[in-house]
């Protein structure tokens, strides 16, 4: 089934009524905002990589307010272990058997701070209920519900004592980008806010999580022309041969490409997608992908670099305007 244009109109309604509603708490960053409840409906995760004080604990606490959800933060540090991540199976004695608690990833928004400061071992207990959605433990599976979206953070600066993040975890965030500090006008009205310390605690609740879901599964009938799914397959081709890249963008990157490309458009109130959805998303989904060779980045070869050639090589198809 495919959505209808009435229903697009709705998708579009609603997208822009949680968008408003969380840039209250996160002024002058509806751009971001977007892309972070796109990655959401998308039912993917994000990385931001911004200094700290940015409002990245904000947007997970507004997000959360918006769908009626529970947000969680997780500080990770170098002592972290992957149970106070997941939870842990505690034998309870007086009912004589194993019960297992919970961990902080069980919640709809978790904000997962400073991810890298964490050991390997310990990013790694994110990494199933990243793409599956659930956490095992001692063999048994524990589902995290929906919405799940982690917001993971790294600061760009501070290097010393962290643990960069792999490529395969890499991959599993659908989209990185960064808050950024406010312009002048926004940063005085939240200066003259600074009172009220908890902002997102006023919001009003859209939607519920059931809803979400719901809006989820909606976005996910947008209609997708062959000709747009073989450009995203041919630009993500041209990123794996471009000479300056070691690792392109894999299969995973092309379909998270494909789920945000959908979200995009029935934002934008339509029900199929255009190839200027996906030149619009490239930055955000693919650039913390590529791998580049180290001769070609010490030239000042960027991720960015690389995408902006692939954009210029793969003609871009005339794609129908309706489905």
């Amino acid at each position: 089934m495919t959505m209808t244009p009435e229903q697009a109109a709705w998708f579009q309604g609603t997208f822009a009524r949680l968008v408003d509603n969380v840039d209250q708490a996160l002024m002058g960053k509806r751009d971001v905002v977007a892309l972070v409840i796109s990655a959401m409906l998308a039912e993917g995760h994000v990385l931001l990589e911004d200094a700290p004080g940015t409002g990245k604990t904000s947007l997970a606490k507004a997000i959360a307010a918006t769908v009626q959800g529970t947000s969680s933060r997780i500080q990770f540090t170098p002592d972290l272990l992957p149970s106070d991540v997941t939870g842990v199976t505690i034998y309870d004695q007086a009912q004589h058997r194993f019960e297992f608690h919970k961990g902080p990833v069980f919640a709809s928004i978790v904000l997962a701070d400073e991810i890298n400061r964490a050991s390997p071992k310990t990013q790694s207990a994110l990494l199933e209920v990243m793409e599956e959605s659930r956490v095992t433990v001692d063999g048994t599976p524990h589902e995290v519900g929906r919405p799940f979206l982690v917001i993971a953070t790294q600061n760009p600066i501070e290097q010393a004592g962290t643990y960069k993040l792999p490529e395969a975890q890499l991959d599993r965030f659908l989209v990185k980008t960064s808050i950024g500090y406010p312009d002048l006008d926004v940063a005085e009205r939240i200066l003259a806010g600074a009172a009220d310390r908890n902002p997102s605690a006023h919001l009003p609740a859209i939607i519920t999580t059931g809803a979400v879901a719901d809006m989820a599964d909606l976005a996910a009938t947008v209609h997708v022309e062959s000709a747009v799914l073989r450009y995203a397959a041919q630009l993500a081709e041209a990123t794996r041969n471009d000479p300056a890249t070691r690792v392109g963008v894999s299969v995973r990157g092309s379909l998270a490409m494909i789920r945000v490309a959908k979200v995009l458009a029935a934002a934008n109130g339509r029900h199929f997608v255009l190839p200027d959805d996906v030149k619009a998303l490239i930055g955000p989904v693919w650039t913390h992908r590529l791998v580049l060779d180290p001769e070609a980045e010490f030239s000042g070869i960027t991720p960015e670099t690389v995408i902006a050639r692939v954009l210029q090589s793969v003609a871009a198809p005339q794609a129908r305007s309706a489905a």
